[in-house]
C-alpha cells in the first residue's frame, strides 16, 4: 500500500527535468533552421529532435500537443512549439520557441523580397521565378493529395471537400464561412455518433520505437505551470490582446481605415483568427483577397511569394509577410518606399503570429479537458476534409495563372469561372511543371532539390534566348 501511494505522489509531483534554459534555445535555434518543406516537415523536425533525440517529451504528449494546436487557427507547427516551448520552460520558454520559429524565414524572406523590387526585372532574377512557381504548382498538388489520402476516409468526407471546392471556386465563397460550416457539419455529426465522422488522428509521426512520457526529461508528472489558473490565463491573455490589438486600434485613429498600413493590420488579423486547415488553405484565401479585393499584388507575384516562402525555414504562411511588404512597397505614402515596405513586413508578421502565442497561453493550462471529445475531434476532421477542397482550389487557380497568358472570367447564374485562354498557354513553364510533377510524384524527389532544378533550368531558358 505505501509503495503505491508513493508511486502515485511520484506520477503527480511535479518532475524538475533538469534541461537548462540556455540549452533549449540553442536546440529551438535548430530546429528554427531545420523547419523547411511545410507543417509536415516541420513538426517531423520537432519530433525527431525533441521526441527520438533529446527525449524531453514523449511521444503521447507531443501528440497530444499537436492535437491541441491542430484545434486552433494558425500555423500549427509553431504553435505546436510554443506549447512545447511552455511545457519546457513557462512563458519565456513558450515565447522563445515561438519567435525563434519565425525569426529565420522572417529574416531569409525580407532579403528576398528586397532583391525582388529591385532585381525583379533582370532576366536572371525572371528565368528563377519562373522554374519556381512551376515547381510550387507541383508542391501544392502534392500537398492536395496528401492531405486527401489523410482526411477523405469515406464518401462524406469526400463531399465535404467537393462541396467545399465548388463553394470556393465557383461561388466566390469566403473561406471562413467554408470553415464554420464544415465545423458546424463535423460538430453536429460527431456528437450525434455518425460513424462518417469517427476516426483516429492521422497526424502523429510514425517511427519503430515509441518513447514514452516515463522515460524523458519531463516525464509523466505535470509541471505547475502547467495546471490550470484562470488567473495566470486572464492576466497573459490580456497582456498578449493589448500587444495585437492596440497597433490596430492606433494606425486606425492615426490614419483611418483607408490607410494601407491599417488595410494591413486589419486584414491580417481578421485572417489570424479563420486560418483553420494549414497554410495551402489559408493561402487561397489571402490570393483571394490580396490580389482581387484589394489589389496588392497580381497572381503571378503571389506566386513569387509561395515560391519564397518554400525555400525558406519556417512556416509557410510568411507568405503574408511578402505580401505585406509589396502592399506598402506600392500604395504608403509620406514614406521612402522601401521604408514602408520594411515596416509593412514587420507589421504583416506581428499581427499574424501575436495571435498564435494569445491561443497557446490562453488555453493550453485546460487541454486537458479536451481530450477524447467526441464532438470536438469530428469537427476538426470535417474541417480537414473541407480544406482539400479549398487547396485545390489553389492550385486550379495557381495552375491557370501561372501556365496562361490570359484568364477570363465567365459568369453564371450563381457565380464566375476563371477559363485559361488556351491560346496563350506558355509552353516553357507548362514544360517545368510537368518536370517537377514527375519527380515529386512518380521520382519521389524531394522538395528542395525540385525547386532547385527548376529555378536552374528556368534561369537557362531565359539567359539562352
Amino acid at each position: 500500500m505505501e509503495a503505491s501511494a508513493r508511486a502515485e505522489i511520484a506520477v503527480e509531483r511535479p518532475h524538475e527535468h533538469g534541461i537548462g534554459f540556455g540549452e533549449a534555445v540553442r536546440v529551438w535555434i535548430r530546429v528554427a533552421l531545420l523547419s523547411f518543406g511545410g507543417p509536415a516537415g516541420q513538426i517531423a523536425v520537432m519530433h525527431r529532435i525533441l521526441v527520438e533525440e533529446k527525449r524531453w517529451i514523449g511521444e503521447e504528449r507531443f501528440l497530444h500537443a499537436l492535437n491541441y494546436c491542430m484545434l486552433l487557427p494558425g500555423p500549427e507547427a509553431q504553435q505546436l512549439a510554443v506549447y512545447i516551448g511552455w511545457l519546457l520552460h513557462k512563458t519565456k520558454g513558450g515565447l522563445v520557441a515561438g519567435a525563434l520559429f519565425v525569426l529565420p524565414g522572417f529574416l531569409a524572406i525580407l532579403g528576398l523580397s528586397y532583391v525582388y523590387v529591385l532585381l525583379g526585372e533582370v532576366p536572371l532574377v525572371e528565368g528563377l521565378l519562373l522554374g519556381l512557381k512551376a515547381a510550387v504548382l507541383a508542391v501544392v498538388l502534392q500537398a492536395v493529395v496528401r492531405v486527401g489520402s489523410r482526411a477523405l476516409k469515406n464518401n462524406v468526407m469526400r463531399g465535404l471537400a467537393a462541396l467545399a471546392f465548388v463553394a470556393i471556386f465557383m461561388l466566390d465563397v469566403p473561406f471562413p464561412l467554408i470553415v464554420l460550416a464544415a465545423a458546424l457539419i463535423g460538430f453536429f455529426g460527431g456528437r450525434a455518433g455518425y460513424a462518417a465522422f469517427k476516426g483516429g488522428g492521422g497526424h502523429g509521426p510514425a517511427g519503430a520505437e515509441i518513447i514514452h512520457d516515463r522515460d524523458t526529461a519531463l516525464g509523466e508528472g505535470l509541471p505547475d505551470h502547467a495546471r490550470p489558473n484562470l488567473s495566470w490565463s486572464l492576466r497573459i491573455s490580456g497582456i498578449l490582446l493589448v500587444l495585437w490589438l492596440a497597433p490596430i486600434a492606433a494606425l486606425l485613429l492615426a490614419f483611418g481605415a483607408d490607410d494601407v498600413f491599417s488595410r494591413i493590420a486589419t486584414f491580417f488579423s481578421q485572417m489570424a483568427v479563420v486560418t483553420f486547415g494549414g497554410a495551402y488553405a489559408v493561402l487561397a484565401y489571402v490570393a483571394q483577397e490580396a490580389v482581387e479585393t484589394y489589389g496588392w499584388l497580381q497572381p503571378g507575384e503571389m506566386l513569387d511569394g509561395l515560391g519564397m516562402a518554400e525555400t525558406t525555414p519556417g512556416p509557410l504562411i510568411m507568405v503574408t509577410q511578402f505580401v505585406g511588404f509589396l502592399a506598402a512597397f506600392r500604395e504608403a505614402t509620406g514614406l521612402p518606399p522601401l521604408v514602408a515596405a520594411t515596416l509593412g513586413a514587420i507589421l504583416t508578421t506581428w499581427v499574424t503570429f501575436v495571435p498564435c502565442f494569445l491561443w497557446i497561453f490562453a488555453g493550453a493550462p485546460f487541454v486537458e479537458r479536451l481530450r477524447g471529445n467526441r464532438a470536438l475531434s469530428a469537427a476538426l476532421r470535417a474541417i480537414t476534409a473541407a480544406v482539400v477542397g479549398v487547396i485545390l482550389n489553389l492550385a486550379v487557380w495557381f495552375g491557370i495563372h501561372t501556365l496562361f497568358g490570359q484568364v477570363r472570367g465567365v459568369p453564371f447564374a450563381l457565380g464566375a469561372i476563371d477559363i485559361p485562354v488556351l491560346t496563350t498557354v506558355d509552353w516553357p513553364a507548362l514544360a517545368l511543371a510537368l518536370g517537377a510533377i514527375v519527380a515529386m510524384f512518380w521520382l519521389k524527389a524531394r522538395m528542395l532539390p525540385v525547386l532547385g532544378v527548376c529555378s536552374a533550368l528556368g534561369a537557362a531558358y531565359v539567359l539562352i534566348i
